[in-house]
C-alpha cells in the first residue's frame, strides 16, 4: 500500500476540492497566526465542510492554548489535532483526541544528533510522529532534513509507530523520500504551492501520483 499523503496549508475553497480529487486523504488547516496559510474561524468552517467522509481534517496548532484549540475543534469535530510547537505529551493528551506531534529536525547533514527514537517514545499516546525539518518559522520552508541520518529498520521507528514524512517535499523528490524512510504518511504543504497559501492543482495531482508509483518501482 502506498503512504496516507496529507496536503497542508489550503486556505481557499477550489484548492480543497483539487486536493481531494488528487487522491489527498488528510487536509491540513493551519491555526497559527503568524503563518501565510493561517484561516481564521469562518474560512476553517467553510473548508472543512467541503470534506467528504473519507478525507480526514488535521488542525495545525503552534503552543496554542486550551481555549484556542477548543474552539477549532468545535469547528471541526471529526479532526485530527497536530502539535507543531514546544508541547509536552501532556498538552498533547489533555484534549483525549487523535492527535500528531511534529519531530523538528534539524537540516544539517546527519541532523545534528537528533535523537529520534528517543522523541518518539517521549509522545507514546501520539497516533503519528511527523518529522518535519527545524527552520526558524514552525513549517512550510520547502527545507528537507537528512534522510539518511535515521535507522528507519528499527521496529519502534516504523513497524510500531506512525511515521509522517514532511519537510520540503515536491514531486520531484516524494519517491526517493518513501523509498529512503517508509513512512506511513507523507504531508506537502509548500512543495505544491504557487505561493504561500495558493495551491497549484497540477503539483497537487503530480505529487499524488508520484506517492502511489513509489511502492512499485
Amino acid at each position: 500500500m502506498p503512504p496516507k499523503i496529507k496536503v497542508c496549508g489550503l486556505t481557499r475553497p477550489h484548492d480543497v476540492d483539487a486536493a481531494i480529487a488528487a487522491g489527498a486523504d488528510f487536509i491540513g488547516f493551519v491555526r497559527y497566526a503568524p503563518s501565510p496559510r493561517y484561516v481564521d474561524d469562518t474560512q476553517l468552517a467553510a473548508l472543512a465542510h467541503r470534506l467528504p467522509a473519507h478525507v480526514t481534517p488535521v488542525l495545525l496548532f503552534v503552543n496554542a492554548t486550551p481555549l484556542e484549540v477548543d474552539a477549532a475543534v468545535s469547528l471541526v469535530p471529526s479532526a485530527i489535532l497536530q502539535f507543531h510547537g514546544d508541547e509536552t505529551p501532556e498538552d498533547c493528551a489533555q484534549y483525549g483526541r487523535p492527535h500528531w506531534k511534529v519531530a523538528r529536525i534539524p537540516t544539517a547533514p546527519g541532523a545534528e544528533g537528533f535523537n529520534l527514537l528517543q522523541f518518539v517514545n517521549t509522545y507514546p499516546l501520539a497516533d503519528a510522529i511527523l518529522l518535519d525539518a527545524k527552520i526558524e518559522a514552525y513549517g512550510g520552508g520547502g527545507k528537507t532534513f537528512d534522510w539518511t541520518a535515521f535507522p528507519w529498520s528499527q521496529p519502534e521507528l516504523n513497524a510500531k509507530r506512525r511515521l509522517v514524512l514532511s519537510g520540503g517535499l515536491t514531486p520531484a523528490n516524494v519517491i526517493d523520500g518513501i523509498q529512503t524512510t517508509c513512512p506511513w504518511a507523507v504531508d506537502v504543504s509548500s512543495g505544491v504551492e504557487q505561493s504561500k497559501g495558493v495551491k497549484d492543482p497540477v503539483l497537487m495531482h503530480a505529487f499524488c501520483d508520484a506517492v502511489r508509483a513509489a511502492v512499485a518501482l
